[in-house]
C-alpha cells in the first residue's frame, strides 16, 4: 500500500522573544504494537466498555457518575464539571519557549514523547534560523504548550533538517530513588574491585557499536502478525463492520512569523505582550521582513477579546490527576 501523507494533529507557532514561527505538529512515533480489539463472537460486532460501579459489579448511568480527586486514603474531593472547566490552561496556539538550555541538560527520564514541527504559512526562513541557531549554540528550547486541552513541558529540539518537539514529563511526576535498595553510590564501597571493574569495561568496549534503530524489531508484533498472516491466508478471517470514522479537531489560528522582531527582542522586548503591541503599531506581515498590510492593526485589536470570549473545552475530556502519593 502507498504510504499516506502524515497527519497534521496540531497548528500553531513557535514562540521566542518577540519572534513567532508558524508551525504544523506531526507525531514522529506510531504504536507498533498489537491492537486486540474486543469483539462479540456471536456477531462479529464491537465490544466497548461498560460503566461499572466496581463495588455492586452493575452497570450505572452517566448522569450518576460524578469526578473526585482522592485527598487522603478513602477521601475523595467531588469536583463539578465547571470547576473543571475553569481550570483548564488558556492557549493562543503558542509552542511559549522559555528558556533555552545545553542540550544535554536535561536526562532522558523526563523525555516523553516526540512530535515533528514543520513550517507552515511561508515560515520556513525563521525555522531555519531557530534551527541553525539551537545547533550552533549546542542549545535546545524548554516551552509550554497545550494540546487537547492539557498543558505539557516539552524541550525543541533540532535534528536534522527538522525542530523535534518532545513532550516531557513534569518533575513533580518523576519518582524520587528513595527507599529503592541500590547499592552505594561508591563502586568500592558496593564491592565492587579494580579487576571487575576492567574486566566489565573491556566487555562494554566489546560490545559497543553505533546506534542504528533498524537493527532491533518487535518480536512479539512478528511473530503474531505472521500468525495473523497464515491464518487469513487459510480464509479465517472474518468480515467486521467498519465504525464510523470520528471527527478531527480544527486547526488552530493563523499565527505570523516576525523575523524583524529578532532585533527588538534582543533590545529588551518581552514576550507576547510586546509582540501584540508591536503589531498594533506596525501592522500583520505577509511573510518575514515583509510589508505590513493594511488594516492590520484593527484585527490586531480585536483578536485578544475573542479569544478571552472563548468557551472551554468540554469537561467531559479533563483527565484530573491524582494527588502524589
Amino acid at each position: 500500500m502507498p504510504a499516506s501523507s502524515p497527519r497534521v494533529l496540531w497548528k500553531g507557532a513557535i514562540s521566542f522573544g518577540l519572534v513567532h514561527i508558524p508551525v504544523a505538529l506531526y507525531s514522529a512515533t506510531q504504536d507498533g504494537s498489537i491492537d486486540f480489539d474486543w469483539l462479540d463472537k456471536r456477531t462479529m460486532d464491537h465490544v466497548g466498555y461498560k460503566r461499572i460501579n466496581k463495588k455492586t459489579g452493575k452497570e450505572i448511568a452517566r448522569e450518576h457518575i460524578v469526578r473526585g480527586v482522592e485527598w487522603e486514603d478513602g477521601q475523595y474531593v467531588v469536583l463539578t464539571d465547571q470547576e473543571i472547566a475553569d481550570a483548564y490552561p488558556r492557549t493562543l496556539q503558542t509552542i511559549e519557549i522559555e528558556r533555552f538550555v545545553p542540550a544535554d541538560g536535561i536526562p532522558f527520564i523526563h523525555l516523553d514523547r516526540p512530535y515533528y514541527t514543520a513550517p507552515i504559512q511561508r515560515g520556513a526562513k525563521v525555522y531555519a534560523l531557530l534551527r541553525e541557531a539551537l545547533v550552533r549554540t549546542g542549545r535546545i528550547g524548554v516551552a509550554r504548550v497545550v494540546i487537547q486541552t492539557k498543558e505539557h513541558l516539552a524541550a525543541l529540539v533540532p535534528a536534522g533538517p527538522g525542530l523535534v518537539l518532545n513532550l516531557l514529563r513534569w518533575g513533580a511526576d518523576i519518582r524520587a530513588w528513595d527507599g529503592l535498595p541500590l547499592p552505594d553510590a561508591d563502586a568500592r564501597k558496593a564491592g565492587v574491585n579494580d579487576r571487575e571493574l576492567k574486566m566489565a569495561e573491556q566487555l562494554v568496549e566489546d560490545m559497543s557499536g553505533e546506534w542504528n534503530p533498524e537493527d532491533y524489531e518487535d518480536r512479539f508484533r512478528d511473530r503474531i502478525m505472521a500468525l495473523v498472516e497464515r491464518k487469513a491466508e487459510a480464509g479465517q478471517a472474518k468480515d467486521v463492520a467498519k465504525l464510523e470514522p470520528q471527527e478531527q479537531a480544527s486547526s488552530g489560528a493563523k499565527i505570523l512569523d516576525l523575523t524583524e522582531l529578532l532585533q527588538r527582542s534582543l533590545r529588551g522586548g518581552k514576550g507576547r505582550a510586546a509582540a501584540s503591541d508591536d503589531e498594533d503599531d506596525d501592522g500583520e506581515q505577509d511573510e518575514a521582513g515583509g510589508t505590513p498590510k493594511r488594516g492590520a492593526s484593527k484585527r490586531a485589536a480585536k483578536a485578544p477579546a475573542k479569544r478571552a470570549a472563548a468557551k472551554p473545552a468540554p469537561a467531559r475530556k479533563a483527565a484530573p490527576r491524582r494527588k502524589a502519593a
